[in-house]
């Protein structure tokens, strides 16, 4: 849901540089990295912000998502899957802001769970690739900037590429075979 749906980085910036006086930006963690960008005596603060009341109210949406999930829908079942239980308090909020900006997703496919392996689908769209490693399906990594410097197998930087990698054969094809090379590569590479 987050960076991928939810622009929750937009306001946890906001709010860090509002309870630090820093000034960082997603310019900044795209070329430094999440972890290298914050100073160790500010990381708490950072960590802390999404554990306060209210921060999940009133994020803004990722550009284009509603309109491709719901074309999205018309070929799949798609589900929203979070992992919520690193916030425990934000089951609530995340779940009026679902009914909010995505009305058309039942709120039986929306699922909050702690690990994404639970989920049993074809492909998972995420910002964070820890969640493909024990998916069974397609990990296809959303860019953010906190993800800006992995690798991937699959990577999108934006829902209209999402479309065609998933509603568009010939496009999703290329592709897959662009990230078999790559797997061809590393694993020549690590051999």
């Amino acid at each position: 849901m987050d960076e991928v749906i939810a622009d929750s980085l937009t306001h946890h910036l906001g709010l860090y540089n509002q309870a630090t006086g820093q000034n960082l930006t997603p310019e900044i963690i795209r070329e430094k990295g999440l972890k290298e960008s914050i100073p160790l005596k500010h990381r708490e603060v950072f960590a802390r912000l999404p554990h306060d009341d209210g921060f999940f109210e009133d994020l803004g949406v990722i550009e284009n998502s509603q309109h491709a999930l719901q074309q999205l829908a018309t070929e799949y079942d798609v589900f929203i899957a979070s992992a919520a239980m690193e916030v425990p308090s934000s089951f609530d909020a995340k779940f009026r802001w679902l009914q909010r900006h995505f009305p058309f997703i039942p709120t039986s496919n929306i699922v909050f769970c702690g690990d994404k392996e639970v989920i049993d689908a074809d492909y998972l769209i995420d910002d964070r690739s820890r969640h493909f490693a024990r998916f069974r399906g397609t990990g296809i990594l959303f860019t953010a900037p906190h993800n800006a410097r992995e690798r991937a197998n699959i990577r999108v930087n934006n829902w209209n590429e999402v479309l065609a990698v998933l509603l568009e054969p010939a496009s999703g094809q290329a592709m897959q075979r662009s990230a078999e090379r790559n797997m061809k590569s590393e694993a020549a590479t690590a051999g």
